[in-house]
């Protein structure tokens, strides 16, 4: 991985060291959901608040990234989160970074579904 300040904070995540986590981001971090606006927040104590209440609602949570790309200050991955005791999420996050900080962080992850549902876009469905 090309990115150290990602190594870092997903080694943090996976200590479940919160002060580890925190230092990777920059005082002007954002982070958008894109497809669900309102999850958007910015600071690196809300990253701290909203992990706190990650690692005490799921205490053997464990985060890989399964692929990568990247340009010179953006990363681009493949995570994928496992939570025992509930569902797995999966997805990309970009990551853009300035110096040896993460700046911002744009998700697209979603819970992995265990059943069957609709898809999204009517009329299109998975063909076997």
């Amino acid at each position: 991985m090309d990115f150290p300040v990602v190594a870092r904070l997903i080694d943090a995540i996976n200590a479940h060291d919160l002060d580890a986590l925190t230092a990777t981001f920059a005082d002007d971090f954002t982070s958008t959901w894109p497809a669900h606006p309102a999850r958007a927040f910015s600071g690196p104590q809300q990253v701290r608040r909203n992990w706190e209440g990650v690692f005490r609602q799921f205490p053997d949570i464990h985060v890989s990234v399964t692929g990568t790309a990247g340009t010179a200050d953006e990363f681009w991955g493949e995570f994928h989160y496992v939570r025992p005791g509930a569902a797995d999420m999966r997805g990309v996050i970009v990551i853009k970074v300035r110096a040896d900080e993460i700046v911002q962080s744009r998700f697209y992850m979603e819970e992995v579904e265990e059943t069957a549902v609709a898809h999204p876009m009517p009329g299109v469905t998975a063909g076997n």
